[in-house]
Formats: C-alpha cells, structure tokens, sequence
C-alpha cells in the first residue's frame, strides 16, 4: 500500500514569475477589452485638451479646501431655507390628488389666455359689471372655490 500524503507543496514563485504573470493577465484583458480601452483613451485626451482633465486634479489635490467650502456653502441659512421649502413643497405635492392638480393646472391657463384676451379689449369694468359678474355661472364657481380655499387655508393656519 502507498504512503498517504501528509504535506502539499505549492510551488513558489519568485518575484519575477509573479510580475510576469500579472502583466500576461493585463495583456489578456487588454486585448479583450481593446475598444472600450481606445474610446476611454480618446476621451481622457478630449479631457485634456479642453484643460477639463487638469481643472479636475487640481480639484482632486485640494479636495480637503473644496469639501470645506462646499459643506461651508450648503450650511449657509438662505440654502438650509432652500432645502427645507423644497422638501415641504415636495411633501405637499404628495398629498394633492394628480386629477385635482391637471384639473387645476388646465383651469389656471384657460383663466390666463380669457385674462390676455380682456386685457387686448382695454374695456372699463363699472361696479355694476361686477355685481353681474356674480350671475355668471362660471365666475361664482372660481369665487366659491377661491372662497373655500381661504377657509381651508385659514384652518390650517389656525393649526
């Protein structure tokens, strides 16, 4: 009966073996990958160029002096106000129903080409007019709503 193994010899390979195996494997991979590698050339020389490349290392070297300025920038007050009212104004969105904003949305230009189409007329509104502006079918839903809309909003100001 033979001799059961007790020890594996792995072979060893000296420093250069292991540099000539490592620049074999980038020779493979470069070939593989020839086009991508020729188009990533050509961009970083279109980046060069353009002086972006070089904009972008000093960028890079003084990333400790840009990071200051920048989270200096981003707390400043006006800009902490810019985020908190675009994350309220977001949030508000997200409660509205879409149908009641197209709907609203459609209503505010169709008022807004009726309000140029009045203002080229140049035509004097008298109190009477007014008084029956009130009959108006359409003109009492806009004021109705309009007047349920400072209600809503005086409720939850009063919150």
């Amino acid at each position: 009966m033979a001799k059961p193994t007790m020890k594996i010899v792995r072979p060893v390979l000296t420093e250069a073996e292991k540099q000539a195996q490592a620049l074999e494997q980038v020779k493979q991979d470069a070939a593989q990958h020839a086009e991508g590698i020729r188009e990533a050339l050509k961009l970083l020389q279109e980046l060069h160029d353009s002086g972006i490349l070089e904009a972008l290392k000093s960028l890079i070297e003084a990333k400790e002096k840009v990071a200051k300025i920048a989270v200096g920038q981003l707390l400043r007050p006006p800009v902490t106000n810019s985020i908190n009212n675009a994350m309220a104004a977001a949030e508000a969105l997200a409660e509205i129903e879409p149908d009641m904003t197209k709907k609203l949305v459609g209503s505010l230009v169709q008022g807004l080409q009726q309000a140029k189409a009045g203002l080229e007329q140049d035509s004097k509104v008298g109190l009477f007019d007014l008084v029956r502006a009130l009959q108006d079918p359409d003109i009492n839903r806009a004021i109705s709503f309009g007047l349920n809309l400072l209600k809503g909003m005086g409720q939850g100001l009063k919150e």
